[in-house]
């Protein structure tokens, strides 16, 4: 998540340790809670409080800013706290949310396993088969067959692990892999645009060949919240 954050601020040239403390006491804040013992419970509510007042000195901090980039500088703060943090924490509650509020690692293992599927096959359809663009003017490379092909080959993989992840009914893995499908690729154009506004080609280098963390996690990220929103609904 912290790496995520770095080079996130990179892309959008914020210079601030705020988004850092507030995501490390967003995330002890929700996820202690999902451990029983008294000491985590207490943890989450020294976290909560330190959440709290972090937020108002992140607006305190604006009074030593430039007059210009006053709001430009706060907005930046926030939107690293909802683009990256609020997604990190919602995957570590992924696989809490079930009948029995038990943890159960087959849910999220699923989630990373169906993005794959969806990111891999999208790639290698569009690439062979793409015409027609997507959305060409934030991200040239995506076609419409691709996003099709990706679909397509994410509903098989939820249709697979429907019968090794017994877990979570066939309805259910059909219905992430719909998810996965659809706001994976929005996650994707989504840091494309930001990207393309920061001028650069990738998040960072720390993964040769492959870019930055944020580029491999891009699609999780934004489909971790709605899949979190169906696991609340059917549970």
């Amino acid at each position: 998540m912290l790496v995520t954050i770095y080079e996130f601020s990179a892309i959008i040239q914020l210079k601030s340790v705020f988004p850092y403390i507030i995501a490390v006491f967003l995330f002890v804040f929700a996820n202690a809670l999902n451990v029983k013992e008294i000491p985590s419970r207490e943890l989450s509510e020294y976290a909560g409080i330190a959440l709290f007042l972090t937020f108002f000195a992140a607006f305190i901090s604006i009074l030593f800013a430039k007059k210009d980039e006053v709001v430009s500088h706060l907005g930046k703060i926030f939107l690293s706290i909802i683009y990256i943090a609020v997604p990190f924490t919602l995957i570590a509650q992924i696989p809490f949310i079930n009948n029995d509020f038990k943890y159960v690692n087959t849910t999220i293992l699923g989630v990373f396993i169906l993005v794959w599927v969806n990111d891999s096959f999208a790639y290698l359809i569009g690439k062979n088969f793409g015409k027609r663009k997507l959305l060409e003017r934030i991200s040239p490379n995506k076609t419409v067959e691709g996003f099709i092909g990706g679909l397509v080959f994410t509903f098989v993989g939820g249709y697979v692990l429907s019968h090794f992840f017994t877990s979570l009914s066939l309805v259910n893995w059909l219905a992430f892999s719909a998810i996965v499908s659809t706001f994976g690729v929005l996650g994707d154009l989504i840091e494309s645009m930001f990207k393309r506004q920061g001028n650069v080609k990738d998040s960072s280098n720390f993964i040769p060949g492959h870019g930055g963390f944020l580029d491999r996690l891009d699609s999780v990220i934004f489909a971790a919240p709605f899949i979190f929103i169906y696991l609340l609904i059917i549970s």
